[in-house]
């Protein structure tokens, strides 16, 4: 079993929580981590139709029954069983006495919002990140061998086939999972904005051309992508809100949670159809920003990501907000190191000349430079 690095902080806050809410995308390990955690724990699946219609028609006595160590597996189906829970945890005060896991994100936390403040300490755990996978039998070879696997664990596992599990997996996500976010009817039409957006990674989210390809308006477009970010399978990055001048591009970036599904969605199935394909760099730019993502979230932490760029197109693929600390980030596919690498970082310091400059890049030197720190992917856990 692989060792996940948010296990620490976990078990922690069970010791300073009634309540801990885990979530992120479906098969990427909730419900074993939980389980990894408190293995003593009762354990109900709301998936299953008799313990949700249990907790739906009695929440007093489902919550009777289970009670003093239990992983809710799924808890999003029945988003009125947390009013009760906190009901029930004040009147207990017992610590760690539930884990929620659920693979919805904004269903779950509205709830939360509204019933559970206070009480619950919340996580989001992502497929695999490659400092859980160093050291293991499943380490890949290099950068472009992780982006044609990808990093759910079921399939790494496993050993499914990158093809077979990715198609298996867009199949049960469009035909069960999306309608119990949104009622879509074109469910073909929708499988067609996952692809076309794949082909748009790193790109500003452009709802109006999206919407001429499609033939549908920029509400539903916009609409359609708050599914994928509900459900762990796109995210916006948006643009750096400090105004170091009025000509500063306000329209977020789209990125996809895992690398082998987006690679998968772009036709993708080996190395070589990779490094000939049109979209490498926006790949190894969406594999850096996960990967520096799940450090901070296997931290306990929320990432505070930006990206910047001017009208004049100048450039930095990544803004990490530390604090009062700011890390502006390049990110370059390329093995070799060349000067225009430099260019979008050399740029930005004159506006922010205290933010620190780092490069990753797709070769495998670290370099301490007077102005810049270079890092290859193996060394992303030092930034």
């Amino acid at each position: 079993m692989i060792d996940r690095d948010l296990v620490t902080k976990l078990s922690e806050m069970l010791d300073k929580y009634p309540i801990i809410s885990l979530t992120g995308p479906r098969q990427s390990g909730k419900t074993t981590l939980a389980r990894m955690v408190r293995p003593d724990y009762q354990y109900v699946n709301l998936e299953n139709l008799s313990a949700r219609a249990f907790a739906k028609d009695d929440p007093v006595g489902f919550l009777e029954t289970y009670q003093n160590g239990v992983v809710i597996d799924e808890a999003q189906y029945v988003p009125e069983l947390f009013s009760y829970l906190q009901v029930f945890t004040d009147e207990r005060k017992r610590k760690g006495e539930y884990i929620l896991t659920g693979s919805q994100n904004f269903l779950t936390m509205e709830q939360i919002t509204q019933s559970l403040a206070g009480r619950v300490a919340i996580f989001y755990l992502l497929p695999f990140s490659l400092n859980e996978l160093n050291g293991t039998t499943y380490q890949p070879e290099s950068w472009e061998d992780y982006v044609i696997s990808g990093s759910y664990p079921r399939r790494l596992v496993e050993d499914i086939d990158s093809s077979t599990f990715y198609d298996n997996y867009l199949r049960t996500y469009i035909e069960r999972d999306v309608r119990q976010v949104k009622n879509i009817l074109d469910l073909g039409l929708f499988q067609r904005f996952i692809q076309l957006l794949a082909g748009r990674i790193g790109q500003l989210f452009n709802q109006q051309s999206l919407g001429v390809e499609l033939g549908l308006d920029n509400k539903t477009i916009n609409a359609w992508l708050s599914v994928l970010e509900t459900s762990f399978i796109a995210f916006r990055l948006q643009p750096y809100y400090q105004n170091f001048s009025k000509r500063v591009i306000s329209t977020p970036k789209v990125y996809f949670y895992d690398i082998g599904l987006a690679a998968h969605l772009l036709g993708i199935n080996s190395v070589q159809e990779l490094n000939l394909h049109f979209s490498k760099g926006a790949l190894f730019e969406n594999l850096i920003i996960n990967e520096l993502q799940k450090n901070v979230l296997n931290q306990g932490k929320q990432p505070r990501f930006y990206f910047w760029r001017d009208y004049s197109q100048n450039e930095v693929d990544l803004l990490i907000q530390d604090g009062v600390n700011l890390k502006a980030v390049e990110i370059k596919s390329g093995k070799t190191i060349q000067n225009d690498f430099f260019n979008g970082l050399q740029y930005f310091k004159k506006m922010a000349a205290n933010a620190n400059l780092n490069l990753v890049y797709g070769g495998k030197e670290f370099q301490k430079r007077s102005e810049v720190t270079v890092y290859s992917i193996g060394d992303l856990d030092k930034l």
